[in-house]
């Protein structure tokens, strides 16, 4: 029999703090519904979330750094999952996956993070600047993962998705008043349009 092939090979990211092993970012992903025939609440199938509470994902967490800390390669089999990490400046970047998952996509997942937080950060990866960049580092991630799937490890693409608006709808807006004086010229050309609609009868 087949082993379960599965696109959810994703089962966290964490970016958490080397100063005081505190969490600065973490999602923790599911897939959205159990293969047929799993008891409920189970969290052995591939694509599960391992840790479902957040006591339980915090105790990952602290083993977690303080196993990676001594460490000096970028792939370990923690907790019977398989992770890879970076460290940049005061954080310590993290991917988790299946204890079966292929440990060259996961790595390929945390070269894209680290890179293309590089890029829109500026080369200036540390906890303050994600902190103050939460937003864009966020969007990086789900631009990378989407619920445990890999969607995209190019970094340049995931830093252009992010930091800056789709070309299509650039276009539609360009003409547009958005202050208050160009909402309500809008607002009388609307009604006006609309008197002369029903004055002619539709």
């Amino acid at each position: 029999m087949a082993p379960n092939m599965t696109l959810f090979s994703v089962n966290a990211i964490l970016i958490l703090s080397t100063s005081d092993n505190s969490r600065i970012l973490a999602k923790y992903y599911a897939a959205p519904h159990a293969p047929a025939g799993t008891p409920a609440h189970s969290t052995t199938y591939p694509g599960a979330n391992p840790y479902p509470s957040v006591k339980e994902q915090k105790a990952f967490e602290k083993g977690l750094m303080e196993k990676t800390n001594k460490q000096n390669s970028d792939i370990i089999l923690y907790d019977n999952r398989v992770v890879v990490f970076k460290m940049e400046s005061d954080v310590m970047l993290y991917v988790v996956g299946g204890a079966d998952e292929n440990e060259i996509m996961l790595y390929n997942v945390i070269l894209a993070l680290r890179d293309s937080l590089n890029i829109l950060l500026k080369n200036s990866t540390d906890k303050r600047t994600i902190i103050e960049n939460y937003d864009l580092v966020s969007l990086a991630i789900d631009e990378i993962i989407d619920d445990g799937i890999i969607l995209e490890t190019d970094p340049v693409v995931v830093a252009s998705r992010v930091s800056r608006p789709p070309v299509q709808d650039m276009n539609s807006v360009k003409g547009l008043d958005l202050s208050e004086e160009g909402v309500l010229k809008m607002w009388e050309f609307g009604k006006m349009k609309l008197g002369e609609r029903l004055r002619q009868g539709l």
